[in-house]
C-alpha cells in the first residue's frame, strides 16, 4: 500500500511538472492518430466499394473464365491493401500500449484515486484504440469477404470448364446444308474485311505499314545470321559426322527445336508491335492477325521437333531408330495435326468476331476432331521399324495402343456431341506432347552434360578447353553448373506453357508467381523463394566484395607498406573471416530471417557445443589467440614436439607446418597453445650454429683449438659480432671433445655452414695430421643359414626320388624277412 502510494505521488509530480509539453505533445499525437483514421477509414470504404462492384460481376451471367480471373487477381490486390490499412496503425497501437503499461492499471475500490491528468490521459489512449481497432477489424471483416469471394470464383471457374468438357451439341444442325451457307458466308464477310483494311492501309498508311514490315524483316534477319554465327554449330547437325555421340544428338534435336522457334516468335512479335506502333492494325484484323501468328510459330515448333528428332534426312543424327521412309511420313503426319487444329483455332476467333451461329463453330471443331483422331490413328497402325529379314515391324504395343486409342477416343466424342471433350483432347496431344517431348529431350540433354566428362565432349566445352586454361575438373564443374541452369530455365520456360494448355489463365499464374516470390506459409513458417534467393544473392556479393578487398588490402596496401608477411597473412584472414561472417548476416537478414530467432537455435546448439563439439571450439578459439598474438607467423622455423618445419598457413582451426622433409603436417591450434613451441625466427633469424668434433688423446689441443677457430672465423656466413667461440667440451671415454660455436644471420642456413665447417675441419686436420678417432665397434659372427632353394622342380624331383629309395628297401627287406620264416630248400641234385 505504501509503495503504490509513493508510486502515484511520483506519477504525479512528473505529470505536474511535465504537463505542458506532455499535453501539447498529447495533442500533436492524438492530431495525426485522428488524421491517419479518417485517411484509413475512407480507403477501407472505397476498398469495400469496389468489392461490391466487382461481387455483382461475378454474378453475371455471361462471364467468362478470363473475365473471373482478371476479378480473382483485383480481388486479391483489394485484399493487400486493406491488409496494408491494418497495419499502418502498428506503430501507433505499440505507442499506446506502452503508454498505457506505463501508466499501470487504475486503481482498485476502496484505494486513493489517480490524478486526474493521468485518468483523463488513460481514458483518451482507450477510446483512440477502440477507434484504431474498429478500423483494423473493418479491414480483417474485408479480408475475409475477399477470401470466401475467391473461393466463390475457383468453384465457378471448375463448373465452368467442366460444362465446356461434358456439354453435348446436336450434330443434325451443324452437319446441314445450312452449315454450308454459313461457312460461305463467313469466308465471304473475313475476306471482305481483309481486303477493305488491306485497301485503307495501302491507300493511308502504307509508309507506316513498309516501315514496319522493313523493321521486323530486319530483326529477322539479324535473328538468323547472328543465330546461325553464334549457335550455328550447336543446333545444326554435322553430315560429316558418321557415329554422334547421343549427347551430341541430343544438344542439336533441342536447340534445333528452341533456338529456331524463339526467334520466329521474337520476330512474328516484333512485327505485331510495329504495326500497333505505327497504327495499322484495327481491332478485328489485329485479333486475326495475333490468331494466325499463333498458329504459324505453334506449327513451326511442332515441325521443327519432329524434324530434330527423326531427322528424315540424316539418319545418323536420329534419336528415335525408326526408317526414313516412316520418318517422313510420321513428319508429315505431326504437321499436318498441328496444322489442322492451329487452322480451326484461327477459324475459332474469326468466329468469335463476326458473330458466326453456333452450328458452323459446332461443324468447324467437329471436321477438325475427327482428322486429328484418324490421324492418330495412323501413326498407331504405321511400322517404322525393319526387322533383319526384312519385315516391318509395328510400334512397341503400350504404344500404339495409346495412339489408336486416343483417336478412336476423339472420333467417338465428337460423333457422340461431345465436341468440347473431343477438341481439348485433340489439342493437349498436339500442343502438350510437343512440349512436353521436347522438355524432356532438354532435361536428357541437361543430364548428359552434367554427367562427367559430358561438357568437356559438346563444341563449346572443346572450345573452352582449346581456347582457355581450363582443366577437365573445372570443366566439369562448369558442366554440372550449366546442366543446372538448363533445368531451371526448361521448368521457368515449359511449366507455364503446359499450365496455359491445361486450361489455366495468366492471371492464375501471375497470382502463383506472386505467391512464390512474396512466401508459401506452412504452419507456422512462411517460405519467401524471392526473399532466400535475395538473401544468396546477397552474400555472394558480399563473399566476392570480401575476397576482392582482401586482395586489394594485401597487395596495394601491405605491400607497398613492406609490412612483414607474418603480419600481412594475420590481417587478410582476420579481414576474410569478418567479411564473411558480416555478408552472412547481412544475406540472412535479406532473406527475410529474424536474427533474433536464432537465439533460441544457438541455445540449443551450446550443450552440443559444450560436449561433442568442445575439441572443435577449442582449436577455432586457439586459431583467434594465434592471430591475435602471433607467437609465431607464416615462414617461422618452429618446433612442435617431434614436428620441425616452416609454418604455411594458419587458420582458424588448425596450422599447417611443412617439414624439411617437405611433408605437410595439419597441427590442431590447440596443440600449439597448451604445449611449449620453439620459434627459431620468432623476433628474427639470428641464431647459434653447433658443430661438435673429438681428437685423439696426445693431440696438440691449442692448437687443435686455434686450427678450429680459424676455421670458423674464415666461412662467409659466420658473423663477425657475436663473434665464434670455440668450447674444449670435456674428456671423452675416446677422444678428445670440442664444439664449435658460431652464429649466423639466417638460422635457416645453418646447416649449410656446418656441412662447410666439417668439410673444412677434415681437410686441414688431414694436412696437419691430426686423429679423429673412432669408437671401436665390436665384431659379431652371425651364423650362416642355409638359403632357400631357388628351384623348387629340383627339389621336388630329389624329394621323390629318395621316397623310391626308401620304398624299394623296405620292400626288399620284407621280402627277405618272408624268407627266413619259410627257411631254406635244399638244391636240387
Amino acid at each position: 500500500m505504501i509503495f503504490r502510494l509513493l508510486r502515484l505521488i511520483l506519477v504525479a509530480i512528473v505529470v505536474a511538472a511535465a504537463q505542458p509539453s506532455s499535453g501539447a505533445m498529447a495533442q500533436a499525437i492524438g492530431q495525426g492518430s485522428a488524421q491517419l483514421i479518417a485517411d484509413q477509414t475512407k480507403a477501407i470504404q472505397d476498398l469495400t466499394a469496389k468489392t461490391d462492384g466487382l461481387e455483382t460481376k461475378i454474378s453475371a451471367p455471361d462471364q467468362d473464365d478470363a473475365g473471373l480471373v482478371d476479378i480473382r487477381l483485383q480481388l486479391e490486390d483489394i485484399s493487400r491493401a486493406a491488409l496494408n490499412s491494418a497495419l499502418a496503425f502498428r506503430s501507433r497501437l505499440n505507442d499506446i500500449n506502452s503508454r498505457i503499461e506505463v501508466l499501470g492499471p487504475p486503481p482498485a475500490q476502496g484505494q486513493p484515486p489517480e490524478p486526474a491528468v493521468v485518468a483523463n490521459e488513460r481514458a483518451a489512449l482507450s477510446a483512440e484504440k477502440a477507434e484504431i481497432n474498429a478500423v483494423v477489424a473493418s479491414a480483417q471483416n474485408l479480408s475475409i469477404r475477399i477470401s470466401g469471394l475467391v473461393d466463390k470464383i475457383a468453384t465457378m471457374r471448375s463448373e465452368l470448364f467442366r460444362s465446356v468438357l461434358t456439354k453435348r451439341y446436336e450434330l443434325t444442325d451443324a452437319l446441314s446444308p445450312q452449315a454450308f451457307s454459313d461457312a460461305h458466308e463467313q469466308f465471304t464477310g473475313l475476306y471482305k474485311a481483309v481486303a477493305s483494311w488491306l485497301s485503307f492501309a495501302l491507300k493511308f498508311k502504307f509508309q507506316a505499314m513498309l516501315a514496319a514490315t522493313l523493321m521486323a524483316l530486319a530483326l529477322a534477319a539479324v535473328l538468323l545470321i547472328g543465330g546461325r554465327r553464334l549457335f550455328g554449330r550447336i543446333f545444326e547437325a554435322d553430315p560429316s559426322v558418321e557415329e554422334p555421340s547421343y549427347l551430341s544428338r541430343l544438344s542439336v534435336a533441342f536447340w534445333s527445336t528452341l533456338l529456331p522457334t524463339v526467334a520466329l516468335g521474337a520476330f512474328l512479335a516484333s512485327t505485331v508491335f510495329f504495326f500497333n506502333y505505327y497504327n495499322v492494325l484495327r481491332g478485328d484484323i489485329g485479333e486475326f492477325l495475333n490468331a494466325l501468328l499463333a498458329v504459324i510459330a505453334v506449327v513451326f515448333c511442332v515441325n521443327r521437333l519432329t524434324n530434330a528428332a527423326l531427322e528424315p534426312r540424316l539418319p545418323n543424327w536420329r534419336l528415335i531408330p525408326v526408317e526414313t521412309g516412316p520418318a517422313r511420313w510420321l513428319v508429315r503426319l505431326t504437321t499436318a495435326m498441328a496444322v489442322v487444329l492451329g487452322f480451326n483455332y484461327f477459324l475459332s476467333v474469326v468466329n468469335e468476331k463476326m458473330g458466326s451461329p453456333l452450328s458452323l463453330t459446332i461443324a468447324r471443331s467437329f471436321v477438325a476432331t475427327v482428322i486429328v483422331g484418324v490421324i492418330l490413328i495412323l501413326m498407331g497402325v504405321l511400322r517404322p521399324f525393319k526387322a533383319q529379314d526384312g519385315s516391318w515391324r509395328p510400334w512397341p504395343a503400350w504404344l500404339r495402343l495409346i495412339a489408336i486409342g486416343l483417336g478412336l477416343f476423339t472420333i467417338a466424342a465428337a460423333l457422340l456431341g461431345y465436341i468440347g471433350l473431343a477438341l481439348f483432347v485433340s489439342i493437349q496431344v498436339v500442343v502438350t506432347g510437343t512440349t512436353l517431348v521436347t522438355a524432356y529431350i532438354g532435361f536428357l540433354s541437361a543430364r548428359a552434360i552434367g554427367e562427367e566428362g559430358g561438357f568437356a565432349d559438346t563444341s563449346v566445352g572443346r572450345w573452352l578447353s582449346a581456347n582457355s586454361s581450363y582443366e577437365d575438373t573445372a570443366l566439369d564443374q562448369l558442366g554440372l553448373v550449366v546442366s543446372i541452369a538448363i533445368n531451371l530455365m526448361i521448368v521457368l520456360v515449359f511449366l507455364p506453357l503446359i499450365l496455359l494448355m491445361w486450361g489455366f489463365q495468366p492471371g492464375d499464374i501471375e497470382a502463383w508467381a506472386y505467391k512464390l516470390a512474396t512466401g508459401v506459409t506452412i504452419g507456422s513458417v512462411t517460405i519467401s523463394f524471392l526473399g532466400i534467393l535475395t538473401g544468396i544473392v546477397v552474400f555472394f556479393i558480399g563473399y566476392f566484395l570480401t575476397r576482392w578487398f582482401q586482395g586489394w588490402l594485401d597487395g596495394s596496401v601491405m605491400a607497398r607498406g613492406k609490412v612483414d608477411t607474418g603480419v600481412r597473412n594475420s590481417i587478410r584472414l582476420a579481414v576474410g573471416y569478418a567479411g564473411v561472417a558480416l555478408a552472412a548476416l547481412v544475406g540472412i537478414s535479406a532473406a527475410g530471417i529474424d536474427l533474433s530467432n536464432l537465439a533460441l537455435v544457438a541455445g540449443a546448439l551450446s550443450l552440443g557445443i559444450g560436449f561433442g563439439l568442445q575439441n572443435v571450439v577449442s582449436n577455432f578459439v586457439s586459431g583467434l589467440i594465434l592471430l591475435a598474438e602471433r607467437p609465431f607467423k607464416v615462414g617461422d622455423w618452429i618446433v612442435a614436439g617431434d614436428i620441425s618445419g616452416t609454418v604455411r598457413k594458419i587458420s582458424v582451426r588448425a596450422t599447417e607446418i611443412e617439414t624439411f622433409q617437405r611433408q605437410s603436417v595439419i597441427l590442431p591450434n590447440s596443440n600449439l597453445i597448451n604445449n611449449a613451441v620453439g620459434n627459431w625466427t620468432h623476433r628474427n633469424k639470428l641464431g647459434r650454429v653447433d658443430i661438435k668434433v673429438g681428437v685423439a688423446y696426445g693431440s696438440d689441443v691449442k692448437r687443435v683449438h686455434a686450427l678450429l677457430l680459424d676455421i670458423a672465423r674464415a666461412h662467409p656466413m659466420v658473423l663477425k659480432n657475436p663473434e665464434p667461440f670455440v668450447l674444449f667440451a670435456s674428456f671423452g671415454p675416446a677422444a678428445l671433445e670440442f664444439e664449435i660455436r658460431v652464429f649466423v644471420a639466417d638460422v635457416m642456413n645453418g646447416s649449410i655452414v656446418q656441412n662447410d665447417v666439417r668439410f673444412a675441419i677434415f681437410d686441414i686436420f688431414e694436412d696437419e695430421h691430426i686423429e679423429i678417432p673412432s669408437t671401436p665397434r665390436a665384431v659379431v659372427e652371425t651364423k650362416k643359414h642355409v638359403s632357400w632353394p631357388i628351384d623348387d622342380d629340383k627339389i621336388e624331383a630329389e624329394f621323390a626320388e629318395r621316397e623310391r629309395l626308401e620304398a624299394e628297401a623296405a620292400a626288399e627287406q620284407a621280402r627277405l624277412a618272408k624268407m627266413k620264416r619259410r627257411g631254406r630248400k635244399p638244391d636240387p641234385g
